[in-house]
């Protein structure tokens, strides 16, 4: 991958990660909640802001490295956020109408960021 094709691909990342982070955001604002549901609504954006806060600081990583140690992270939360997801649905706390294109996002984002760990750790072997 060429230099700029890969400035421009961490770039449209950037921005889908935290899209991503903000739609979230904004489910969650029309969300009525109790003591139990407010720790897992918690929970729910702590871990789709992370996926976006550390996609960002990996694509600005000064090694491969330390883009691979950020890229590990960014693979837990999207993992965290989809287990989120699912248990606010299992709960009754969300519908899967309100949380399907979030669902959705969440797993190609989090297959999308899996396969490049995959690939930078098949490289670092």
């Amino acid at each position: 991958m060429e230099k700029d094709d890969v400035l421009h691909f961490n770039q449209q990342m950037r921005d889908r990660t935290r899209l991503f982070a903000i739609n979230v955001y904004k489910m969650m604002q029309d969300v009525r909640m109790n003591g139990l549901s407010f720790i897992s609504a918690k929970q729910l954006l702590r871990s789709s802001s992370s996926v976006a806060a550390n996609f960002g600081s990996a694509a600005r990583g000064r090694s491969n490295a330390e883009f691979y140690s950020k890229i590990c992270i960014v693979v837990e939360e999207c993992d965290e956020t989809v287990f989120w997801l699912d248990f606010m649905i299992d709960t009754g706390v969300l519908t899967i109408s309100q949380t399907n294109s979030l669902k959705k996002e969440a797993e190609e984002l989090l297959h999308l960021f899996a396969s490049i760990k995959r690939k930078m750790k098949a490289k670092r072997s």
